[in-house]
């Protein structure tokens, strides 16, 4: 396949391929993924950019009843929605894949740890206490009301973790098995 690109294009990513000590090859890869997993849907589904310092400062303003409140309404159908949307279902496996695109596409560092029937997830964001709330509150909310699964969750200003309990057979997504 040839594409036919913009010599400053190819330029700033040559520059920042080496910046990143990887291959031009890589990266343009990298970058058409996270298209056909993100970049596409965003402006269908209405998704529009804050910078750090404004999402902390409006949640920062909330109070717990305020913010549990926007979670659980407006929180929760939109991130149902979008993530149906994205995947075309909505289930436990669609929804975690969801979730690791959407938190590698933002400002949320993800680590996920399979262990025996667990998966653990630990969502880096450092926007404080409330936006931990806020996705806490989302999370719950999907899980038990539309996946019909308990989460086990805890949190701080900068970090929220949660685990994901199920006895299922084993099956294999990428590199690492689960145990659903």
């Amino acid at each position: 396949m040839t594409f036919r690109l913009d010599d400053n294009v190819i330029a700033t990513l040559r520059s920042e391929s080496e910046r990143q000590y990887m291959s031009l090859n890589t990266m343009v890869n990298q970058i058409l993924q996270r298209f056909v997993e993100w970049d596409m849907y965003e402006s269908k589904l209405g998704m529009v950019p804050f910078l750090r310092p404004i999402a902390i400062e409006l949640l920062k303003k909330m109070n717990t009843q305020e913010v549990m409140a926007l979670a659980k309404g407006i929180g929760k159908s939109a991130t149902n929605d979008a993530a149906l949307f994205m995947k075309n279902k909505m289930d436990l496996d669609s929804f975690l894949s969801w979730l690791e695109i959407g938190m590698r596409n933002s400002c949320v560092e993800i680590k996920h740890n399979v262990d025996e029937n667990t998966q653990t997830y630990i969502l880096k964001h450092e926007l404080g206490l409330n936006y931990s709330l806020f996705y806490k509150t989302i999370l719950e909310s999907i899980f038990n009301d539309i996946l019909g699964n308990h989460i086990d969750c805890s949190y701080s200003d900068r970090i929220l973790s949660f685990k994901v309990s199920q006895d299922m057979p084993q099956t294999k997504r990428g590199d690492i098995s689960y145990n659903w």
